[in-house]
């Protein structure tokens, strides 16, 4: 009688099962219906184009930028973590069945999720466990958190940390080993600076690593040395690379939980995606956080350029390449360094210092053979460029593979190729970009740092072709916004303010405002835009039916407030997939 019943139970499972595959697409309730809200719909292609003088939030309507009209609608369903449909309320609640949960948006702005095109997400963790020297204002403030974390220090730790920028003190002078001997009470230490370019390390990291007089700059890096000869502890670019050699290696469970801090304030953050460059150890923990189901964004994780093409096939079939949410992507390689330690490499020399074109990371030749074996091996490729000179070796490498057609790469091979920051370019090289279909993944808060000191760097002629959003897109150039993470904090608005006004965030300083875009095209960049750059566009950066429902809640309509007040808003709630995973308090 057991077994009859069973199997009585079993085949009325699976004819409901079957029953219930079959009912039409309109006849299937919602599980989350969002209502009564001002839910963005971005502007459609055919809408009209408007003066930009009747817009809230813009530019100049003499200009000369085209201003495009964003839409709302007041409601949204999901089903499956998809949006089911948008439309007003009414007809949103008649797709609601007892078990649908309804959320009461109370007239509050919507956006898609925003997707950050580049960040690093466990070294923004890390910061947060280590000492943070985000903000210092001197030397002495330097010091005296190094000190404080010293006292809790156990013998022989390592002591290190990240966040100093000189150019922001006011004596904005490198800081030496011998600024940190006298706090570090015979600790090794080492401090990366704010952008990841250079670092400053103790003379007891300089023994443990070997470093002294007799040593030599490797290639594409260089160690600073005083008049006698002696490292001063600057390392820049791959001259760090001995010392990190002989750091022990991180445990576990605290970059399980460095990672789980920079999460969290992810979400805080209203991001819903990120494109990732943390390492394959770091991935390894997103896999082991996913599998408990905790991951709460959408990571799409980096694998190194430079590794060998078997480590990196490895690396891509070890895990599901449709996994929504967790998945490798392209491949990251440096070209060159930063313009803040004056690492990146330039044409023509550094303004404020012509001995200096910065320190680009390859020979052509190693180059182009790296670039056509890895396109050939199917790989997405992104590089590293922030100067000129880094960005044309990023376009001649592309160009190499793509005009010599080899391994069946041409110009019309959707490659989704990209150079990450593209921040000094030549107009003639934006062109380049559009040539060959090349994404300019940027990062506009960058902006608010660097116009102190980039005019300076660069002289006004290049400076003036510098951070160029809008000659990218007037070209036809897709851009991709981040916020490259922890170099600036992982907050979109200040890059949507950067984006829309190239002011500072006192608006005291302006920045070759002829550059600025419309707050609709930042949006996109952070959103549809990004969503592209990593081959995702159909399934994500749009609240549209058919695409993840991945949205955040702001406390205020960025589209339709003074500039200045973009950088004051507060994220209410982050969803990812329809599930609420940061509600603010």
């Amino acid at each position: 009688m057991g077994k009859c019943l069973t199997r009585v139970l079993l085949l009325t499972v699976f004819c409901v099962t079957v029953w219930t595959m079959f009912l039409p697409a309109a006849s299937r309730k919602a599980d989350v219906i969002f209502i009564h809200g001002r839910i963005y719909q971005p502007p459609r292609q055919d809408a009209e184009q408007l003066d930009c003088a009747n817009l809230p939030v813009g530019i100049p309507a003499d200009s000369g930028i085209p201003c495009e009209s964003h839409s709302y609608v007041e409601a949204l369903a999901v089903k499956d973590g998809k949006v089911l449909a948008v439309g007003d309320t009414k007809a949103m609640l008649k797709l609601k069945d007892r078990h649908t949960n309804v959320v009461d948006l109370r007239g509050r702005f919507v956006l898609p999720g925003f997707n950050d095109a580049h960040l690093h997400l466990a070294s923004g963790g890390f910061e947060k466990l280590n000492v943070d020297l985000v903000g210092t204002k001197s030397l002495t403030e330097m010091q005296e958190h190094i000190a404080e974390r010293v006292k809790t220090a156990a013998p022989g730790e390592w002591i290190r940390g990240r966040g100093w920028d000189h150019t922001k003190w006011n004596s904005p002078t490198l800081p030496t080993r011998e600024d940190l001997d006298a706090v570090t009470a015979g600790h090794p230490a080492i401090f990366t600076r704010v952008d990841g370019h250079i670092c400053v390390v103790n003379t007891a990291a300089l023994l443990a690593a070997a470093l002294n007089k007799d040593s030599v700059d490797p290639p594409g890096g260089k160690i600073d040395r005083d008049g006698r000869g002696e490292p001063t502890g600057i390392l820049r670019e791959g001259a760090r690379d001995a010392v990190d050699a002989v750091i022990p290696k991180v445990a576990n469970s605290e970059r399980r939980k460095a990672i789980e801090l920079a999460l969290a304030e992810a979400a805080r953050r209203g991001l819903t995606s990120l494109q990732d460059n943390s390492g394959w150890q770091n991935f390894l923990v997103y896999e082991e956080i996913e599998r408990e189901g905790k991951l709460s964004a959408r990571i799409t994780e980096w694998l190194a350029f430079t590794d060998s093409l078997e480590i990196l096939e490895g690396e891509r079939d070890h895990h599901p390449a449709n996994d929504p949410m967790l998945r490798t992507g392209m491949l990251k390689g440096f070209l060159d360094g930063s313009l803040g330690s004056r690492t990146a490499a330039l044409l023509a020399p550094y303004a404020d210092d012509p001995k200096n074109y910065g320190l680009p990371q390859f020979d052509a030749m190693t180059l182009n053979h790296l670039t056509q074996e890895r396109l050939a091996a199917g790989f997405q490729i992104g590089f590293h460029a922030i100067g000129d000179r880094g960005v044309q070796m990023a376009l001649d490498a592309f160009a190499d593979a793509m005009e010599n057609a080899r391994g069946g790469i041409s110009p019309s091979s959707d490659l989704r190729l990209r150079v990450e920051h593209a921040q000094v370019t030549s107009f003639a090289q934006i062109e380049r970009f559009a040539k060959f279909n090349v994404i300019a993944s940027m990062q506009p808060n960058h902006l608010l740092t660097d116009m102190n000191w980039a005019e300076a760097r660069l002289g006004t002629e290049r400076a003036a072709s510098s951070y160029a959003w809008r000659s990218f897109l007037e070209a036809g150039v897709p851009l991709a916004f981040g916020t490259d993470y922890p170099v600036e904090p992982l907050t979109p608005f200040r890059g949507l303010y950067a984006a829309v006004t190239r002011r500072n965030e006192e608006g005291t300083k302006e920045y070759f405002p002829e550059e600025k875009l419309t707050i609709d095209q930042a949006i996109a960049a952070y959103t549809s835009g990004a969503a592209f750059a990593e081959f995702a566009e159909k399934t994500k950066g749009e609240l549209v039916p058919g695409k993840w429902a991945d949205l955040v809640v702001l406390d205020r309509d960025i589209t339709q407030i003074p500039p200045k007040e973009i950088l004051g808003t507060k994220v209410l709630r982050t969803v990812v997939a329809g599930k609420t995973v940061y509600e603010a308090q």
